[in-house]
C-alpha cells in the first residue's frame, strides 16, 4: 500500500501537458492524476507527515516539504551530499515508526566513494520550522562491496512492526555475480536495528562466511 500511495503521488508531482485531469482505468476502478506541486527534479519517494503534508526527496541530492496546495518549502538543510548519476542519488525516506514522539526519519542515498557511489542508511530527526533540517545526522548502515557508478542502485526501505528495517540493496550491474555471494551486500535484502545493528534473528548470524545483516 506504501508503494501505491508514493508511486501515485509521484505521478502527480510530476508536470502534465493537460490543463485536465486525465483518467486511467485500473482494477480498483478509475485513477484520476492531479498535478500537486510542480518545479521538483526526479522527485524519487515521498513520506506523509502527519499533518498530511509531503517530505519529498530529489534524485540530484535535495529533500523539501510539500503541502496539500502545492507550496514547497526551502531544501532541508544537514542532506547528505550524494552521488548523483544515472538512477543513484538521494533517493527513500521513510518516517518512523514511532516519529509521533520521536521526530525521527530515515534516508537512504548513495553514498560518493571510490569515483561512485555505495548505498548508506542515515538516522536523524526533522526540524520542521522556519528553517527545515535534519538534526544529528548520523549514518548507521554502509553497503559492502564493490560501488556503482549509477546502474541498479537499489534503496527502497520499509519498517517492520518490531521496528527492524529492511533495505534493498541493488546488484551495480558490472558486480552482479556477487549477488550470489554472503560475504558482501552487493545484491541483497538486509534487516537491519534502527541503530544499525544486525537483529539477532537474521538467518546468516554466526556464520563466518556471510555478513549479518543480509
Amino acid at each position: 500500500m506504501r508503494f501505491i500511495l508514493t508511486l501515485g503521488a509521484v505521478l502527480a508531482m510530476c508536470r502534465l501537458a493537460s490543463a485536465a485531469e486525465p483518467t486511467f482505468p485500473s482494477s480498483a476502478g478509475d485513477l484520476s492524476v492531479r498535478t500537486v506541486a510542480d518545479g521538483l527534479v526526479n522527485p524519487w519517494s515521498l513520506a506523509f507527515l502527519p499533518d498530511g503534508r509531503m517530505l519529498v526527496t530529489e534524485r540530484p541530492g535535495r529533500m523539501r516539504i510539500a503541502t496539500r496546495n502545492g507550496q514547497l518549502s526551502p531544501a532541508l538543510g544537514n542532506v547528505p551530499k550524494v552521488f548523483a548519476q544515472s538512477q543513484a542519488g538521494l533517493m527513500d525516506v521513510l518516517l518512523a515508526r514511532d516519529y509521533d514522539h520521536t521526530r525521527m526519519i530515515f534516508v537512504c542515498y548513495a553514498e560518493p566513494a571510490d569515483g561512485g557511489g555505495r548505498i548508506a542508511v542515515l538516522r536523524a530527526r526533522l526540524i520542521d520550522d522556519e528553517t527545515p533540517r535534519l538534526e544529528a545526522p548520523s549514518v548507521i548502515f554502509r553497503q559492502k562491496g564493490p560501488v556503482s557508478r549509477g546502474l541498479n542502485i537499489g534503496c527502497r526501505m520499509v519498517q517492520d512492526p518490531d521496528g527492524n528495517l529492511f533495505v534493498t540493496l541493488g546488484d551495480h550491474f558490472a558486480p552482479k555475480d556477487l549477488a550470489q555471494k554472503l560475504d558482501n551486500h552487493i545484491g541483497k535484502i538486509v534487516r537491519i536495528t534502527p541503530d544499525g545493528t544486525a537483529p539477532a534473528d537474521n538467518p546468516f548470524v554466526g556464520r563466518q562466511d556471510a555478513l549479518p545483516e543480509i
